[in-house]
C-alpha cells in the first residue's frame, strides 16, 4: 500500500512538473561557426539519440527557428506580409508545448508523450524534441485557400531551414518529416490551420 501511495505521489509530482509553462533562458546570439562552414555541413540525418537537449540548447534552437530578432517583433525567419502565421509546437517525451516567440517561453498544452503522432517513422519517435509547424489560419484571413496553402508551405520552409542550419552549427541531427498524421495533430491540439511538417532534433546516435 505504501509503495502504491508513493508511486501515485511521484506520478502526481511529475505531472505537475511537466504541466507548467517553461521560461526559456535568453538565447545565445554571439559566436558560432562561419556561415559557409555551416552551409557545407547542412545534412538530413536520421541517426539520432534520445539524450535530452538542455534548456539552453532548446532556447537557442527555437530562437534560431523563428525567434524575435528586432525591436519591432520581426523574426529570424521571414513570412509573407509579415503574417508570422507559422506556429511551432514542441513535442517531448513528457509534454507538448507551443513556442511563444514574443515572450520566448514554452506554453504547456498537454502532458504525455505524443511524439508518435508526428514522428511516425520509428527512428524519429525517440528524438528528445520533435517540432511541428502549423500554418495558423486565424492570421491568414485576408488570403484565399490556395494562397494559404502556398504561403504556409513556403514560410514553413524558411523556418525548417533555420533549424537545419542551427543543427549544423551545434552538431545536432535533424530531418524534415512530411509523413505526419495531420488530422490527429489537429484533433488533439484544436488549432485552426494546417499542420505542415514535423522536424525531430537530436544529438547524433552513439555507437
Amino acid at each position: 500500500m505504501k509503495k502504491f501511495v508513493l508511486s501515485l505521489t511521484v506520478l502526481f509530482s511529475l505531472n505537475f512538473m511537466y504541466a507548467q509553462d517553461i521560461m526559456l533562458p535568453a538565447p545565445r546570439k554571439d559566436g558560432g561557426k562561419p556561415l559557409m562552414e555551416v552551409l557545407s555541413n547542412r545534412r538530413s540525418l536520421r541517426e539520432i539519440s534520445d539524450t535530452p537537449l538542455s534548456e539552453q540548447t532548446l532556447s537557442d534552437l527555437l530562437w534560431a527557428a523563428a525567434g524575435v530578432n528586432r525591436p519591432d517583433g520581426r523574426r529570424t525567419a521571414p513570412t509573407a506580409m509579415n503574417m508570422q502565421e507559422i506556429d511551432i509546437y514542441v513535442y517531448t517525451a513528457e509534454a507538448v508545448y507551443l513556442y511563444l516567440p514574443q515572450e520566448h517561453i514554452l506554453k504547456h498544452l498537454l502532458t504525455g508523450d505524443f511524439r508518435a503522432e508526428i514522428a511516425r517513422q520509428p527512428f524519429a519517435q525517440k528524438a528528445p524534441v520533435v517540432l511541428l509547424y502549423v500554418a495558423n489560419y486565424e492570421r491568414m484571413t485576408r488570403l484565399d485557400q490556395q494562397q494559404k496553402d502556398f504561403y504556409g508551405a513556403t514560410d514553413t520552409g524558411f523556418i525548417s531551414q533555420n533549424v537545419y542550419l542551427f543543427c549544423a552549427q551545434e552538431g545536432l541531427n535533424t530531418v524534415v518529416l512530411g509523413m505526419i498524421d495531420r488530422e490527429a495533430a489537429k484533433s488533439r491540439l484544436g488549432f485552426d490551420g494546417k499542420a505542415q511538417l514535423g522536424q525531430p532534433v537530436a544529438y547524433p546516435k552513439q555507437d
